[in-house]
């Protein structure tokens, strides 16, 4: 038997190469600065876990974590079923759900910095479209905490809703018709089919879905950030929200301490999604 020849990997050097430079380099340095008291590059003070512990026991920290589990959550409960559901229809157009397709997918091209300004001035009470309605109807997003996150997560959902339909139509699409025409004749019900025929064949790309979105929804910023600074009364006070203002407010150590938490956090969060993912498919 002739040996393997690996040299095909020596291709792949480039790319880990760049990947080294431009991933896990900054990392690192993120991770050092970390250990350190830095306001300036000149003036860098060794502190040790010092801020690792400070943040771990502030229960501030642990109300931010809070919310942002909690807004993960919310978005992925509504998201993926909401996503679904519009696959599922697009799937009867035939042909023409291409068109539907790039209507759901179109506000996955604009620019993330662009899209809370947009809804606030759509939610505007004297020149926003739907502001005038909603004022009358006493939606108060700067003052009322849970009117502040319906907004949020709703802007959010617009925004991502394309990514789970557009997976979601893919995996649905592939799924040969005679699967579906046999499952009819034997008189599955819609629900039946689904379960059982639909739903297994896109596990894998709802899979993906729900591990972007965690990632993506738990490090919501500018949306947070730009509607309502946090508040009111720091009811939208997410963890990145805190880490914006510890690096504006030259914290550099602590800041990069935070970063490392909460990229250890993802880390495992991913960690555990892969196992679990795995041990699903050998069950299966």
């Amino acid at each position: 038997m002739q040996p393997h020849d690996n040299r095909a990997w020596l291709l792949l050097l480039p790319a880990l190469l760049l990947l080294g430079v431009v991933g896990a380099l900054p990392l690192l340095a993120v991770i050092n600065y970390g250990f350190h008291d830095i306001f300036t590059l000149s003036d860098v003070q060794w502190v040790g876990v010092e801020w690792f512990g400070d943040i771990l026991q502030s229960d501030r920290f642990l109300a931010s974590l809070g919310r942002s589990l909690l807004f993960s959550a919310l978005a992925l409960s509504i998201q993926v079923p909401l996503g679904i559901m519009v696959a599922l229809l697009l799937v009867g157009f035939g042909r023409r759900a291409i068109w539907g397709l790039m209507l759901c997918a179109l506000p996955l091209v604009v620019p993330w910095n662009m899209i809370p300004m947009l809804w606030l001035g759509l939610v505007d009470a004297r020149t926003g479209i739907v502001g005038p309605w909603l004022a009358a109807a006493g939606f108060d997003w700067k003052f009322t905490a849970w009117h502040t996150w319906a907004l949020i997560l709703t802007m959010d959902t617009w925004h991502w809703l394309g990514l789970v339909v557009v997976l979601a139509y893919a995996g649905l699409s592939a799924i040969p018709p005679a699967y579906r025409q046999a499952a009819a004749i034997d008189g599955a019900s819609r629900w039946a089919i689904f379960r059982h025929i639909e739903l297994p064949r896109i596990s894998g790309a709802l899979a993906i879905v729900l591990l972007l979105r965690f990632v993506d929804s738990f490090m919501i910023y500018i949306e947070a950030f730009t509607i309502n600074a946090g508040g009111p009364d720091d009811a939208t006070r997410f963890l990145t929200l805190e880490l914006g203002e510890e690096i504006k407010g030259f914290s550099y150590g602590q800041a990069a301490a935070r970063a490392t938490l909460y990229f250890l956090f993802v880390l495992a969060v991913v960690w555990a999604f892969v196992i679990a993912t795995r041990r699903t498919e050998e069950t299966a």
